[in-house]
């Protein structure tokens, strides 16, 4: 059984990392780089950094930032935002990326997910679905939650997986910065439905609420911001906390 990993998102704007809710009202929250080597130093299994406006701006993931975060880090970290190419990807790679996340680019042309796994390997390509519960159905938003697509999200994941993808970002934006806890509906039915690593996302807000994405569902990893980026869950204490539940983490 895989091991649960823990990993804090930073979400980059203007080389700040900020936070919202619900994928607005978007607020301060600190230096990208303090933030990342305060979380190596309290234990966290891996990092991811999203460039939030890179697709609607139409430009490319901040290539500068990434190479610094890569020289004060050593654990594994994933880049996503702005990423149309495997042009794109092979410049956040060599500047030191582990792996990229890829989202509006994918639902747009779904073969950049193959290309990508073929050049780089599956491990390098995670697919984050930013999804939505409208009218009793679950279906699949892009460009940062604006625009939806109609599909419907549990198929998308299959296709994911099917076109290569070595991972799944599953962010339900209905719970995003809500701190009322993950969705477990969702996170469950699309850990059932693929093959590959599930990282559960959005409405993570006291201790309680991993251990029931890793209780309720086949998530392998939990996913949050604010609640670290501010100090309210301590990492050691969460990882302890969950030890103690029984759950094995890494």
């Amino acid at each position: 059984m895989l091991k649960k990993r823990i990993i804090p998102c930073l979400d980059i704007q203007n080389g700040r990392t900020v936070k919202g809710v619900n994928f607005v009202d978007i607020v301060d929250a600190g230096d990208p780089i303090e933030l990342a080597k305060k979380y190596v130093e309290q234990g966290a299994d891996e990092l991811v950094f999203l460039d939030i406006t890179a697709t609607v701006e139409n430009r490319q993931t901040l290539l500068g930032l990434i190479q610094r975060i890569a020289e004060q880090i050593n654990i594994p970290f994933t880049v996503g935002g702005g990423i149309n190419s495997v042009e794109d990807v092979r410049a956040i790679i060599s500047a030191g990326a582990d792996k990229v996340s890829v989202n509006s680019s994918a639902v747009k042309r779904p073969q950049l997910i193959r290309e990508i796994a073929q050049e780089f390997g599956s491990q390098c390509v995670v697919v984050a679905i930013d999804t939505k519960l409208e009218a009793d159905e679950w279906r699949v938003f892009v460009n940062g939650g604006r625009t939806p697509t109609g599909l419907q999200t549990i198929d998308w994941a299959k296709e994911v997986e099917q076109q290569g993808a070595g991972e799944i970002l599953l962010t339900s934006m209905n719970n995003d910065g809500t701190k009322q806890g993950f969705a477990l509906e969702i996170t469950k039915a699309v850990c059932d439905a693929v093959n590959i690593p599930v990282i559960a996302s959005g409405g993570a807000g006291v201790k309680e609420h991993f251990t029931e994405v890793f209780k309720e569902t086949g998530a392998t990893g939990g996913l949050a911001a604010s609640i670290f980026h501010y100090g309210e869950l301590p990492i050691p204490e969460l990882k302890a906390y969950l030890k103690m539940k029984q759950i094995l983490v890494r």
